[in-house]
């Protein structure tokens, strides 16, 4: 095992423990044992660099944005959606079907729901404007902890698999060759993997260091 692999899975043990200590969910979730999993709020993405991430949300640190999350899901919203803007140490973020970020979906923009979970290597949180009522559609899956989204952007889960597909997502604003969400769907109602099979991922390209600047996932 490469130094860089085993850095990335004592970050992302890490982020359960931290995640286990601040929120409910995650600590009810994990209480459950992994024998009753939640199906009902396991977000699948099948994604363009080569296979599945499962999301674990958290309806009771966020119930709006998971529940918004869950009702776009179902609508079939986010097939074929690009990672629009992809930020190398930063997050890969998603959900525009115009592909521009200027996008969303038809439903009302969400009051925010922060909460105490932290910024962690793979949290996943809701993108919006300067105004903190205006999530929408859009999401974001952090590569790296950035702990000045804290309490400014609402985190609704936290990826708890395939964590490899979501660091081979191209990078840039926007990426020349953009990664997909081929298919997304909810664990409890068992949808199957796309038909088409993409090649398997190429190794992700090296993590800058992180920076202070790009804060905003809007």
């Amino acid at each position: 095992m490469s130094l860089r692999s085993l850095f990335s899975k004592l970050i992302l043990f890490v982020s359960g423990i931290f995640a286990f200590a601040v929120s409910p969910a995650f600590a009810q979730t994990a209480a459950l044992g992994p024998a009753t999993p939640d199906l009902e709020n396991i977000l699948v993405l099948d994604l363009s660099t080569g296979g599945r991430v499962t999301i674990q949300m958290f309806p009771i640190d966020a119930p709006a944005h998971v529940e918004r999350i869950k009702t776009l899901t179902r609508q079939g919203f986010y097939n074929g959606v690009v990672f629009h803007r992809v930020i190398d140490g930063f997050m890969a973020q998603t959900g525009d079907p115009t592909g521009t970020g200027q996008g969303g979906s038809e439903l009302p923009d969400l009051k925010a729901e922060f909460n105490r979970i932290p910024h962690l290597r793979g949290t996943v949180s809701m993108a919006r404007t300067n105004d903190p009522d205006t999530a929408n559609s859009q999401f974001f899956i952090c590569f790296q902890p950035r702990f000045s989204l804290d309490n400014k952007y609402t985190v609704f889960g936290r990826v708890t698999s395939g964590m490899q597909f979501v660091d081979a997502i191209e990078r840039g604003e926007p990426p020349l060759n953009p990664a997909k969400v081929l298919q997304a769907s909810i664990a409890a109602d068992n949808v199957p993997p796309p038909a088409f099979a993409p090649s398997p991922a190429q190794a992700p390209p090296a993590e800058a260091p992180i920076t202070v600047d790009q804060l905003s996932a809007g």
